[in-house]
């Protein structure tokens, strides 16, 4: 989230530029989820900007972010991490992919039976959908994020769980002031350390 509709654009088209290099230098089909993130960010950026135009509410951009925000990245983001972690270290991850699917799945119920809409506050906006049993399902969707990440054999990856861990915590602390929204900074440094990850991936014989 950033904090108007040109501040969302504007990282999101970058963001969208870095995910199309990270791509172009996947070497293989399972580099591929963790090295399309960047693109992932950037859309949900650019549909954010949608959501500003349209004054909040519960339309189709609002819907799109729903998604992407909720049942899309806990989903995407373990099994990512999972696909381009050694096999022999990869039952580290299975608790984070696992809580990941569940948290997803409960995510989507609640997307396919009740509304979300977004309200536009300050230089903010606050998206609200009725969650039961809310402090777990954030704490599924942490750990299957953030812990995930924390949790990768790589160094870039674990530094990028770092970032989004201490990018979440300010995001909140700001979002709660209704002072600004500045997660959009955070998805672009995480951008950036997926770029330099598949940058060092391509130059290794191995692409690990």
């Amino acid at each position: 989230m950033c904090w108007n509709a040109t501040a969302d654009l504007v990282a999101g088209t970058v963001i969208v530029t870095v995910g199309a290099v990270c791509v172009a230098r996947a070497r293989s089909l399972r580099e591929l989820p963790l090295a399309a993130l960047p693109l992932l960010l950037g859309v949900h950026q650019i549909v954010e900007a949608a959501v500003w135009d349209a004054g909040g509410g519960g339309g189709p951009a609002t819907l799109a972010w729903a998604v992407i925000a909720l049942p899309l990245l806990p989903l995407w983001v373990p099994l990512g991490v999972l696909l381009v972690t050694p096999p022999g270290a990869r039952a580290r991850l299975a608790v984070p992919a696992a809580v990941g699917c569940a948290t997803a799945a409960a995510l989507s119920y609640r997307l396919a039976t009740g509304p979300v809409t977004a309200h536009i506050r300050g230089r903010t906006i606050g998206y609200v959908l009725d969650l039961p049993y809310a402090p777990l399902l954030i704490g599924g969707y942490l750990l299957a994020t953030v812990g995930a990440l924390l949790l990768a054999t790589d160094r870039l990856l674990r530094r990028l769980g770092a970032v989004v861990a201490a990018g979440a915590v300010l995001c909140v602390a700001l979002w709660r002031t209704e002072f600004v929204s500045t997660w959009c900074a955070f998805a672009a440094l995480a951008s950036l350390i997926l770029l330099a990850r598949t940058r060092r991936a391509a130059r290794l014989p191995d692409g690990t």
